[in-house]
């Protein structure tokens, strides 16, 4: 019981010492609307209003050449009633927060060309300052130059975070609505599976290339590749993430293609087929259809790759592809047994908790690797951002939002591996608790292996489920001919000929008729009906 009150009371601790997020908002003097932007601060200097029309609204003094280190840098007059934006470096926190003070200021702007960190301090110098200081981007500043005028006005504020976004509900329908649409899609193909091994069809064959059973060894390796690549992109992010993203698109369209490619084969038009001809991958002469689905979904990915960095929109286009990708996943790797599943579950388990949790112990930063590579490291040059999550704006103005992620994150593993949703719940709770990233499948996992014992244990069926046996029905193996009937038993052999039929009577007297010369016609539709087939 006292595990969770440390981690809560833990995270509270490391909120107050490294700093928190607020917003500045800027405006131009006689008008109202203005822009919000990020800054970070420390309360321990002086706190923040949570509300903007709580806040004063003060002229900037612009002294963006001077990083304020001395007297000899502050103007004649000083600064009354203003807040002067000053470049960070060549000396202490302190030492510039006390110059401002001292002439007059109401505030320091802080403007960083670096990674923003906290302004701190010691407890003499906290008690000395009683106005707010805080930390401001360069990029922002460069924009609030070319924004506002000489004479703009700042005010700043630090709103509540909610405890609870509603980009959260989109999220939780997406990832449980993908789970459960994928298992259906599974659990179909398997029954379909059986009842053509039943029915000895050719088609099982097919349906056997495109399942994936995981093996232990497939686990292991499996592991061992995602703890590698996690860390390869935690020290050459920038280096490695192109090719994440170029992967990414690959992957999603061959998942686009799977999942439309079932409703466009209803589909009464485009039949027709590739001509006769030996290039590569049409020799097989793939319907017209096939290929311009094929091109569609490969330009929903590129189109997606080209303007992946559009946050208004850029993000649906990049679900729906995540979205594809996880069914086509869900419906080809299957974990045919509970220890199997068991296996993958407790590594993943292990692993998730280890680089969101225990990771920050080793880092510079005291960011966690896993959130670090998810999110983007700040320090990027590319800026890029890895496209395995879904990703939904936050629709609460905090300055989290604005500041550090303006997006809630869910990774692809944590919606391909378990099934699923009170674990999700309890997930965003204490993410609501803790306001800070937290491994999915810490909650996910206890979940689903918990629910898929007391289901196995209450219908008797631990050990088939266990082992992955007594699914197949036994009527697979003794399989029934239609077109015959069952003989009557008798108690010894029967002497008595059977009597022909007047038809094979008639034939056995004749002479056996050639078989029936096939046209090219026949041919042809023969050669269609197998290509149909094999689509299908």
């Amino acid at each position: 019981m006292r595990v969770p009150e440390t981690l809560i009371w833990t995270a509270f601790l490391i909120h107050k010492v490294v700093g928190e997020y607020g917003m500045a908002h800027f405006s131009d003097k006689g008008k109202s609307k203005g822009k919000d932007y990020c800054i970070f601060f420390n309360s321990q200097w002086a706190r923040l209003p949570q509300d903007l029309n709580k806040a004063s609204r003060l002229q900037i003094h612009d002294l963006t050449t001077s990083v304020l280190c001395s007297a000899s840098e502050v103007p004649e007059g000083g600064f009354p009633n203003r807040i002067p934006m000053v470049m960070r470096g060549n000396c202490t926190f302190y030492e510039k927060v006390r110059l401002a003070q001292i002439n007059g200021a109401k505030g320091l702007l802080i403007v960083s060309k670096d990674r923003l960190t906290p302004p701190a301090g010691n407890k003499t110098q906290y008690e000395e300052i009683d106005i707010p200081v805080a930390l401001l981007s360069y990029s922002d500043m460069l924009d609030i130059s070319k924004t506002f005028g000489k004479g703009r006005l700042v005010a700043m504020y630090a709103p509540n975070e909610p405890v609870l976004d509603y980009n959260m509900v989109i999220i939780f329908l997406m990832a449980v609505g993908t789970v459960a649409v994928g298992g259906y899609w599974a659990g179909s193909r398997d029954r379909k599976k059986r009842y053509m091994k039943h029915k000895r069809d050719d088609g099982a064959e097919k349906q056997d290339e495109e399942t994936v059973d995981v093996t232990p060894i497939m686990i292991c390796v499996f592991v061992v590749m995602c703890c590698s690549m996690l860390v390869l992109l935690y020290f050459f992010y920038d280096r490695l993430a192109i090719w994440v993203i170029a992967i990414f698109c690959v992957a999603s369209s061959v998942g686009l293609h799977s999942c439309l490619w079932p409703f466009v084969r209803r589909l009464p038009f485009c039949k027709c087929r590739v001509p006769e001809n030996n290039l590569p991958y049409l020799h097989k002469r793939p319907q017209i259809r096939m290929l311009l689905l094929s091109a569609i979904c490969i330009g929903v990915s590129i189109t997606w790759m080209v303007f992946r960095n559009e946050d208004q929109w850029a993000w649906v286009l990049q679900d729906a592809l995540g979205i594809a990708f996880c069914l086509y996943m869900l419906k080809t790797v299957r974990l045919p047994t509970f220890k199997a599943c068991t296996l993958l579950l407790s590594v993943l388990f292990v692993y998730d908790v280890f680089f969101v949790f225990i990771t920050p112990f080793f880092t510079k930063s005291g960011e966690s690797i896993m959130v670090e590579v998810a999110a983007g490291p700040s320090d990027s040059s590319t800026h890029e951002k890895l496209p395995m999550v879904l990703k939904v704006p936050r629709l609460n103005s905090s300055p989290l939002a604005l500041c550090d992620r303006p997006f809630s994150l869910l990774g692809f593993g944590d919606i391909l591996v378990p099934a699923y949703g009170i674990g999700l719940l309890i997930t965003f709770v204490a993410l609501a608790v803790m306001q800070m990233g937290q491994p999915a499948l810490l909650y996910l996992v206890p979940c689903t292996l918990l629910t898929s014992l007391t289901v196995a244990l209450w219908r008797r069926e631990l050990s088939q489920f266990w082992t992955g046996s007594g699914f197949v029905p036994a009527i697979v193996l003794a399989p029934i001919n239609c077109t015959q009937t069952a003989a009557p038993q008798t108690e010894g052999p029967s002497t008595k000929p059977e009597p022909q039929p007047e038809e094979d009577a008639n034939q056995s007297e004749d002479s056996p008729l050639p078989p029936p010369q096939e046209t090219p016609t026949a041919e042809k539709n023969e050669e269609e009906d197998k290509l149909d087939r094999k689509d299908n």
